[in-house]
């Protein structure tokens, strides 16, 4: 066997249209790529790429439509199963029996895949110590956290030691701490058992951890490289500065995207805006930054490389990733540094028990009109059960709960009135169209006539949503897209927003967090849960929870602060917060 493991050579697949008058689908068109046996390989990409349909492809689950696809030196197109026989393949959203405790499961995919018995209890042994569930053995997998759930699809698909190991955006929905140590059980064992891997991912700083990246977009590949090797491209183009005084870091942001054409991508980090230029205009004039500003150069991340090569190609069919225009706040809403005062949630000593359990124990907070608010915390902290409760879907146990100035104890129906919420699943109809949604979640809110028309045909603008397009096939972010666009049409004072962004591309979030800073500076409250914890430098104020309790409050230098005087990214803080929370409570 020569040492490429996978090779594909003009690689298409078509999806036939499923309804009358809708065109194909060219999910791969005449895709290239020579993967090596024993490298770490990542797929990234916007949605809709191809990603997912490349790796069925490899996994024997598709047939090519044109072109030819090896896998260890077998026509994946002639022999299937022989491919299947030695490859895991980890999809998206893996297929653990809820009903079936963690053992049971293991047990079921060591019966699929045929281990021996005489190394079945090794392999157990080996996979349950390096995913941190050998005390849970016993605990139904429905009832183990999001990152629990994941590490125990990847034990289950690695019930064998296969040839090639396939894990499709393995980290979707999992928190930083989860995220990390998924990340160390697949680097132990490339390391130990010399495995061979391609995973596809939504994060830029776990594509930096691999061997080679490929980056794709509609079906090509357009770049593929050493994280090094894609990050010589911006070298030179990268600074970062300190916003003024009494500036919020995401204002300054916006101000720039908004007011010069010389950079390409910019987001908040820290207490400062990291940028991009182009490399027309490579240092950015200083006429075209606030008084009182200067740029310091940063070294190049392989997002900067991402951002830059996917910018260049839309452009270059006469696109943008994100409409600034329709986005971004005016200059007037822009130079707002405070929400007003009037706190529009109030939460006060807020107990949620289920049974025994204690879901939320005794928390407090306010959030004030126009602000964004982060909630954050690991998988099962508590976060949704008080995003229910806030949103009158949930009775607190104790408490005082008051949203949009009413008690949620007496006037939860006249409450949820006067607020959005996107749900972190798709939530609509997926069989009918955009328009469809719009128009019967209009209705839902009262909306009708001239009125509803108006707000329908506002939404189609700013979501730049196709009112045709049926909904369950729109690409992960136009679903999200639609989802907060039904949620308002009726205009309201508060939006809460479940992990909006989870599963979505860099360039997708950037414009999802564009349609957020505007809402805010329109008066809107947005109280957001994320697990991407560069999102939280966009909040005004976050609060991190863990096992219900209420760990840090404030802003994200504030939280920054009190995890520690060294610490200057939230990724960082975030684990360092809740770690320290842990260690305490084992004493």
């Amino acid at each position: 066997m020569t040492d490429c493991i996978i090779s594909a050579c003009d690689l298409v697949h078509v999806f036939a249209s499923k309804s009358k008058g809708t065109a194909d689908v060219r999910a791969l068109d005449g895709l290239n790529l020579k993967i090596k046996a024993g490298e770490l390989t990542a797929l990234v990409g916007p949605d809709g790429a191809g990603k997912t349909t490349l790796m069925r492809l490899i996994a024997g689950l598709y047939q090519p439509s044109a072109g030819q696809l090896k896998v260890l030196d077998i026509d994946v197109a002639q022999d299937p199963q022989s491919v299947q026989d030695r490859i895991s393949y980890m999809p998206q959203r893996f297929g653990l029996y809820e009903d079936l405790s963690v053992q049971e499961n293991l047990d079921l995919y060591a019966d699929l895949h045929a281990v021996p018995q005489d190394i079945r209890q090794q392999r157990f042994e080996r996979l349950l110590a390096i995913t941190d569930l050998t005390y849970f053995t016993q605990r139904p997998a429905g009832q183990l956290s999001g990152g629990m759930k994941q590490k125990l699809g990847l034990a289950c698909a690695l019930m064998r030691t296969p040839d090639l190991l396939i894990l499709d955006e393995p980290s979707v929905g999992v928190d930083p701490l989860s995220r990390r140590d998924l990340w160390g059980v697949i680097e132990q064992l490339v390391h130990e058992e010399h495995l061979t891997v391609m995973i596809s991912t939504a994060y830029m700083d776990e594509a930096e951890r691999c061997d080679q990246v490929y980056i794709m977009y509609e079906g090509k590949i357009l770049k593929q490289g050493s994280p090094q090797q894609l990050c010589e491209d911006v070298k030179g183009l990268t600074w970062e500065l300190k916003p003024p005084q009494e500036m919020k870091a995401r204002v300054l942001q916006a101000h720039l995207l908004r007011n010069t054409a010389y950079i390409t991508d910019a987001v908040p980090k820290g207490n400062t805006v990291r940028f991009m230029t182009t490399p027309q205009q490579p240092v950015l004039p200083a006429t075209e930054l606030p008084e009182g500003v200067s740029a310091q150069s940063r070294e190049a991340e392989l997002e900067d490389a991402f951002m830059l090569i996917l910018h260049q190609i839309q452009n270059q069919q006469d696109q943008t990733a994100i409409d600034h225009d329709a986005h971004l706040p005016s200059d007037k809403n822009a130079l707002k540094s405070e929400p007003d005062q009037a706190p529009v949630i109030l939460v006060k000593d807020v107990v949620r028990k289920f049974g025994d359990f204690t879901a939320v124990a005794s928390t407090s907070f306010q959030v004030q009109r126009g602000e964004i608010f982060g909630l954050l915390g690991p998988n099962g902290a508590g976060k949704t059960t008080t995003f229910r409760m806030l949103c009158g879907l949930l009775p607190a146990t104790s408490g005082a709960l008051e949203v949009a100035g009413m008690n949620l104890r007496y006037a939860r129906a006249q409450a949820r009135a006067r607020i959005g919420y996107v749900s972190q699943k798709f939530a609509l109809y997926s069989n009918l169209t955009v328009l469809d949604n719009l128009q019967f979640f209009g209705g839902a809110y009262g909306l009708s006539g001239n009125k509803l028309k108006t707000r329908i045909d506002q939404a189609l603008t700013q979501f730049h949503l196709d009112l045709h397009a049926k909904s369950g096939d729109l690409p992960e972010g136009h679903k999200k897209h639609l989802a907060m666009a039904a949620a308002l049409l009726h205009e309201p004072e508060i939006i809460f927003l479940d992990e909006p962004t989870s599963g979505i591309d860099p360039i997708a979030r950037r414009a999802f967090w564009s349609i957020i800073g505007e809402l805010a500076d329109q008066g809107i409250t947005v109280i957001i849960t994320t697990h991407f914890m560069e999102e939280a430098e966009y909040c005004d104020r976050i609060a991190i929870q863990d096992a219900g309790e209420l760990l840090a409050l404030g802003s994200p230098q504030q939280v920054r602060q009190f995890a520690g005087s060294d610490i200057l990214d939230m990724n960082s803080a975030f684990i360092a917060i809740v770690e320290k929370a842990r260690a305490a409570q084992k004493t």
